[in-house]
């Protein structure tokens, strides 16, 4: 497997308008655009930051895996994964599962941005939320 970067960091939020407004208006790192991923029931934001971004998340259903992050938290946002750029996500996935981890996607699925996406079970990464992320 080749991973080449850290492709980004994702943090959950309560209000991604308030979030974009502090990134930008403190820090002067701007929103490339914001998105909805229906499948994930998340409303995404991507604030680049050199060569990696940061994801801004915020769910768009009490019931989705945002919502339930935050609920576990406390109701306070976080680092909620962190996604590795890998060069081929299936290759990816099949080199995990043959080395005996566990994902919790086995096959790749839609990710914000257009990348292809899969997560590893926080059970076999000691406690992380890790991503694999392909981008064209």
């Amino acid at each position: 497997m080749d991973v080449s970067r850290v492709d980004h960091i994702g943090i959950a939020v309560n209000n991604l308008d308030e979030v974009v407004k502090f990134y930008e208006d403190v820090l002067g790192i701007k929103c490339e655009g914001t998105e909805v991923v229906e499948d994930q029931k998340v409303r995404v934001a991507f604030l680049p930051v050199g060569d990696t971004e940061l994801e801004f998340l915020e769910s768009t259903s009490p019931d989705g895996p945002i919502a339930k992050f935050i609920e576990k938290n406390n109701g306070r946002g976080g680092i909620q994964h962190v996604a590795l750029r890998v060069d081929n996500i299936e290759k990816a996935i099949e080199e995990v599962i043959e080395k005996g981890y566990k994902m919790i996607d086995k096959e790749p699925r839609y990710g914000a941005g257009g990348a292809k996406i899969a997560f590893c079970h926080p059970k076999s990464t000691h406690g992380i939320l890790l991503e694999l992320s392909e981008r064209q």
